[in-house]
């Protein structure tokens, strides 16, 4: 745990402006052009972060396309390759109270949940150095006595990662550690507004030492440094987690230059409560999946469906434990829900209580202590009386804010689940175990969990359906991305050739 003395030396050294990571080395922009980096607790300024733009985007990348084509880190052993990539991860590892604690000032996510989300940052690295030395493997192919075919995995080049402000660090390391793992090299755009951890990422993996140009940050707005990073003909692939109308103008933006791309984009997962379930189990889990991470994270059970024989029951012991969340500054151990990310998210969030509202349903929602004003706060809220053709059930908010909603048997539910133009997750609970299978085989999602909380196997693929993404990654799955796929094919025969043109 960081002491007070060690806090007010960790406030002093945050004020710091925050560089750019180019070719193994912190720069300034060629512009010189900063951002302000606010505290959403108080909204008063934190730093200012360099502004990357195009030309910042070329050097990254030319740094990077060097490193690739020119550098040792794709054609080094194995076994020195994963060296780095565990060095990196017992770095995190010593750092992790510094992590937590710059993630929880810079997002407003409580310090209680920043510190479990970094701890799994370092694992995302050991697992992907374990991955690539068990499987990534290749096929082989015997054609009779004449040939061997067999497949192998190359790194693809430059990737160009793009990583959102809701749990950064651990969704940056996500990226970046197979992505370096598999031999590519990296240019990470992170969110502008959650530049800190980024930033001692950059000097973790200085400190790791590895190869210059392997691993480049610039920090930046989308429109500008992200969409030069999309659009640059030296980039092979990019992954992006984040708002899906953003998604789908990268994936435009790409086409030109043919990239791959992974995109892990909105939700707006349904939660369904059948009559049958363990009710104390399933209320601590729909709480949790919504009021968590105040609310901003893609997998968040944000329309809840109860079958009619609970809904009154569900709802009023949903109302008791909604009204006792404590709210508060996301640097007190004891906070459960902080500020939102920024005035921008916390004005659209609050602007779907009016839309709720207006659209004939019922808002119940806390007020703000006077001590908390300043900030970003949004009180969790339910939003009962709802029907699934609203905005408010159907348009992802991205904050504490839970959708009521009821049904009368499995077919209902499943039909007004797939309603929706989002297909991320999902989560059944019931403790009739067929039913549980039946209704989980029928949502259109990436991701469904029955009987369980948002509980993510680092072997399993990762990724949505509908307007939710494009592709998977995660485990093994991740490599069909970061990989190019080879195919050689080995005569072991004299095989009958064609003889064109010989008489």
């Amino acid at each position: 745990m960081i002491t007070t003395n060690e806090t007010v030396s960790l406030k002093h050294e945050i004020q710091k402006n925050i560089s750019l990571y180019i070719n193994g080395e912190f720069t300034s922009s060629v512009s010189g052009n900063t951002i302000k980096n606010m505290n959403p607790f108080t909204n008063e300024q934190i730093n200012e972060v360099a502004e990357g733009q195009s030309a910042d985007i070329d050097k990254a990348v030319a740094a990077a396309r060097e490193a690739f084509d020119h550098g040792p880190w794709k054609t080094m052993k194995l076994n020195e390759r994963m060296a780095y990539i565990y060095r990196i991860a017992d770095l995190i590892d010593e750092e992790i109270e510094k992590i937590a604690f710059l993630e929880a000032l810079d997002t407003g996510l409580p310090i209680s949940q920043t510190r479990n989300m970094v701890s799994r940052a370092s694992e995302n690295f050991r697992f992907y150095a374990r991955m690539v030395e068990s499987r990534l493997v290749g096929d082989a192919y015997q054609v009779d006595d004449e040939f061997i075919n067999y497949t192998i995995h190359s790194p693809v080049g430059v990737a160009g990662l793009i990583t959102p402000w809701n749990a950064p660090f651990m969704l940056e390391t996500w990226k970046v550690a197979p992505a370096l793992a598999t031999g590519n090299t990296v240019v990470l755009k992170p969110a502008e507004l959650s530049p800190l951890s980024a930033n001692l990422l950059a000097e973790v993996i200085h400190k790791a030492d590895l190869p210059k140009g392997v691993f480049n940050v610039v920090h930046g707005y989308g429109e500008i440094a992200g969409d030069a990073l999309v659009r640059h003909p030296d980039v092979q692939l990019i992954s992006f987690t984040g708002e899906t109308k953003t998604g789908s103008t990268i994936i435009k933006n790409s086409a030109d230059t043919l990239k791959s791309c992974s995109m892990e984009l909105g939700g707006k997962s349904p939660i369904i409560v059948f009559e049958d379930a363990d009710f104390d189990r399933a209320l601590d889990a729909c709480v949790w999946g919504i009021y968590s991470f105040n609310g901003e994270r893609c997998t968040a059970n944000s329309r809840l469906f109860l079958q009619e024989g609970i809904k009154d029951k569900f709802i009023e012991a949903l109302k008791i434990r909604v009204a006792a969340i404590k709210i508060g500054d996301p640097l007190d151990a004891g906070t459960e829900v902080g500020p939102l990310i920024d005035k921008g998210h916390y004005n659209k969030v609050k602007s779907y209580l009016e839309i709720a509202r207006d659209e004939g349903a019922e808002v119940i929602t806390g007020d703000i202590p006077a001590e908390f004003a300043r900030g970003n706060f949004v009180a969790p809220t339910l939003i009962l009386n709802a029907e699934n053709h609203m905005r408010v059930a159907q348009e992802e908010i991205f904050g504490p804010v839970l959708t009521v909603m009821t049904f009368k048997d499995e077919d209902e539910a499943v039909k007004l689940a797939n309603d929706v133009d989002y297909g991320l997750a999902g989560y059944v609970w019931t403790n009739d175990i067929k039913r549980g299978h039946r209704v989980a085989h029928k949502i259109e999602a990436g991701m469904l969990w029955v009987n369980a909380q948002n509980v993510r196997d680092l072997r399993t693929p990762f990724g949505g359906s509908k307007y939710s993404g494009i592709g998977r990654e995660g485990g093994h799955y991740g490599f069909d991305f970061y990989t190019e796929l080879k195919v050689i094919h080995v005569s072991i025969d004299e095989h009958r050739i064609q003889q064109f043109g010989k008489k």
